[in-house]
């Protein structure tokens, strides 16, 4: 068995990922729920407001934001076979935000237009789809504009639908041009890079809405549960992970040790780089990180911080791995005992998982470095997600583009100074 496993080729072992995930998730969501409730949940998740914080467990119950998770993975898997594309670390991080996100924000209908919207893109460019394809993917953290606007604007429901369809095909058309400019101004210390590009249209959007006269807020629906069976669940599916990818490596763990001398900055696919068993090693350990931090200081395993936690394994096939990670995530921590923030409030729970995003910071300019850059993070992302009232999901990314574009500037110029 053993040995028919390290004989597979790499695609196929990242395919049965996805496979093992999405058949976990279906499975999951009919154990927890009847049929009938999950088709009245997911019409509550469909007709609901999606911006930040909106939990899919509170509001169509657990079975369906799993069934709604496992249906948008799904659906993103099935664009990256149609478009027949290597399966690489890159591939990884899309699917499995997707997965993540359809658990507070984002479902089959209101992805859709922004999907659109790129593909537009790529014909208007002359270009095949699949150069822009995790963009677009990356993109659909814009999806609560298609879902607010279908409420917000005052014209008929038929109408409303029409300008929302036609707002998330603008945005999706929009955000490849402009993420390709962002990178540049972070220089790839922050890993989720579309998240800052759409945190910018999201605010232009907003404040031209404000100026109108509407009015765009933040909510805050959670699901407060300290589940042990959820512990449970996603430390056996994070240990599978893991042995998986230590079996697919000749049962060798000096690989896994070895994938730690990378400082993650963009791009570093490390299926590419290290190879499939060293990186599903990575991500069993990265997620069990983030389930023992949620665990010691009380926090709750509510559909964001699972979908927070999924984002975080998926990104450690993309710069995130067991050295990088923590110094960010203990700044985070440090903040909240600075202020009024306690590290179990929902915002912070989110704000510590999703911090390492800014793990290259810590990989390249050492722990320390890491360590204020999360201090920073956990101030800025408290605040920040009001301006735009909640309309891009990636709320921490947009904030740890502005801590990487603070940071690494003067970082490097005491760098140069003291060579």
């Amino acid at each position: 068995m053993t040995t028919r496993l390290s004989q597979l080729k790499p695609r196929q072992h990242i395919f049965n990922l996805f496979i093992f995930t999405i058949a976990g998730l279906f499975l999951t969501a009919f154990i927890t729920a009847s049929p009938m409730e999950i088709i009245n949940g997911m019409i509550a998740i469909i007709e609901t407001r999606d911006v930040l914080i909106t939990d899919y467990m509170s509001v169509g119950g657990v079975g369906a934001a799993l069934f709604n998770s496992a249906l948008v993975m799904s659906m993103s898997l099935f664009i990256i076979m149609r478009l027949r594309l290597n399966f690489t670390g890159t591939t990884i991080a899309a699917i499995f935000i997707t997965a993540g996100f359809a658990l507070f924000g984002k479902n089959p209908l209101n992805i859709l237009p922004i999907l659109f919207g790129s593909w537009l893109y790529s014909k208007a460019q002359g270009v095949a789809f699949s150069r822009y394809v995790y963009i677009a993917l990356f993109a659909t953290g814009l999806s609560p504009l298609v879902t607010e606007m279908s409420r917000l604007l005052p014209f008929s429901g038929f109408v409303n639908l029409l300008c929302a369809v036609l707002i998330g095909v603008i945005a999706g058309f929009v955000i490849p041009a402009l993420a390709a400019h962002t990178v540049s101004m972070h220089q790839g210390y922050s890993l989720f890079n579309v998240g800052f590009a759409a945190g910018i249209i999201a605010l232009c959007m907003v404040s031209f809405l404000r100026s109108l006269g509407y009015t765009i807020s933040t909510t805050l629906v959670w699901h407060g549960a300290r589940s042990k069976a959820w512990f449970f669940t996603l430390t056996l599916y994070f240990v599978i992970v893991f042995i998986y990818g230590y079996i697919i490596s000749g049962c060798k763990i000096k690989s896994f040790f070895h994938l730690f001398r990378h400082p993650g900055r963009a791009v570093a696919d490390f299926i590419i780089m290290d190879g499939v068993g060293p990186t599903f090693m990575n991500m069993g350990a990265c997620g069990l990180l983030c389930l023992v931090y949620i665990y010691l200081i009380g926090g709750q395993l509510s559909g964001p911080v699972i979908g927070a936690i999924l984002t975080i394994f998926g990104f450690a096939s993309f710069g995130i791995h067991c050295i990088n990670f923590p110094p960010v995530v203990l700044g985070v921590y440090l903040f909240t005992l600075m202020g009024s923030f306690h590290a179990s409030d929902p915002s912070m729970q989110l704000a510590a998982i999703f911090s390492a995003c800014l793990a290259p910071i810590s990989g390249q300019y050492t722990a320390l470095a890491g360590i204020v850059a999360g201090i920073l993070h956990g101030s800025v992302v408290a605040y920040i997600g009001s301006i735009y009232g909640g309309m891009n999901l990636y709320n921490n990314g947009f904030a740890a583009g502005f801590v990487a574009i603070i940071m690494v500037p003067v970082i490097e110029s005491f760098i140069k100074r003291y060579k």
